[in-house]
């Protein structure tokens, strides 16, 4: 393995900080407030855009016409500070992993940059890839996974992704990629065929990739 890309919201701090219930009223009143959009249907559209296209914002665009630059300087101002603490124990592990570690969004760098520096990871990303790295499409669409990988001149079959949401690991294993599954989901009764690995949260993979690469010698 070679590189080992790590999801941001509710993969590098845990779901119940609730983090993302902040963005989420940002996004509906963006829809009501610049887009006007009649708050009668936002909740409709937000659930036949995730659907169609992965991510609200392709849909406004798609429909909209919206400025996604605009979209995603609104939806993430929120204060960040306020959800998240700084994850000592997190960022020791990382400081140990034995391959560079990346962060791979469907948010924004500017949203990555306030999350880093709130759970006290600065300096522990080599890159990282947003929103922007396939022309605003998310993830689990495989165009992002295409330029990620691209980018770091990597087949996929040396990159270890680390995610919350099943569907993204789904896309990252038609790639070749390790899948490592974090948070609620992780823990669940649900299997997942293209899941390598289950943990608990992000500390642990250090140990999941040591074990990986002592079964390989």
């Amino acid at each position: 393995m070679k590189a080992v890309l790590f999801d941001l919201d509710n993969t590098l701090y845990p779901a119940e900080c609730d983090l993302f219930s902040l963005i989420d009223v940002r996004i509906n009143r963006f829809m009501e407030e610049i887009v006007a959009i009649d708050p009668a249907e936002v909740d409709g559209l937000r659930r036949r855009y995730w659907k169609d296209y992965g991510a609200t914002l392709q849909g406004l665009i798609r429909h909209h016409a919206i400025n996604p630059e605009a979209y995603l300087d609104y939806v993430h101002a929120v204060d960040v500070g306020s959800r998240l603490v700084v994850d000592d124990a997190l960022r020791r592990s990382l400081q140990k992993l034995p391959i560079p570690s990346y962060v791979f969004t469907n948010g924004s760098r500017c949203h990555v940059d306030r999350v880093v520096t709130a759970l006290g990871l600065e300096g522990l990303f080599v890159d990282v890839f947003d929103i922007r790295i396939a022309d605003y499409r998310p993830k689990p669409n495989p165009d992002p996974y295409r330029q990620v990988l691209a980018r770091l001149a990597l087949a996929g079959d040396q990159c270890v992704m680390v995610e919350d949401q099943p569907q993204n690991l789904k896309t990252a294993k038609q790639f070749g990629m390790k899948t490592v599954l974090v948070g609620a989901a992780a823990t669940g009764d649900v299997q997942y065929p293209y899941v390598d690995a289950r943990l608990a949260g992000p500390a642990q993979v250090g140990s999941l990739l040591r074990n990986w690469s002592e079964v390989a010698c």
